[in-house]
């Protein structure tokens, strides 16, 4: 079905999603911060980016920046997710294709997920 990375520190949420989204037949690659994803990120067959905002180690607005600034990753959907922003505050700082707010409803991030990953 596709491969979903998730950026996400937040242990139970991060285990929550990979569970959910290998029931649903996708693999799932996790980082808890930046650090570990610029290391991880490197040479991977990703179909969507699930960034948190607000990481220990800095923001994912600003992965988000950097991934579609970058001609390998600009075409693959970057789905943010926050309890704290709206996506209204995020027009304007990042180029993302989708935003879900925490908590979040199972459904609705099976259905955004499999909604973006389907128009790639």
């Amino acid at each position: 079905m596709g491969t979903i990375f998730i950026l996400e520190d937040e242990d139970s949420i991060r285990e929550l999603l990979e569970v959910l989204f290998n029931m649903e037949g996708y693999k799932v690659i996790s980082s808890s911060n930046i650090r570990e994803f610029n290391k991880m990120n490197i040479d991977l067959n990703v179909d969507l980016y699930l960034l948190d905002i607000r990481l220990p180690d800095g923001s994912g607005i600003d992965i988000c920046n950097d991934l579609k600034k970058n001609t390998e990753t600009s075409q693959i959907p970057v789905l943010m997710m926050s309890a704290h922003a709206k996506t209204l505050q995020l027009q304007n700082c990042c180029q993302h294709d989708g935003f879900i707010s925490k908590p979040f409803d199972i459904d609705d991030i099976i259905a955004t997920v499999s909604g973006l990953i389907g128009k790639m």
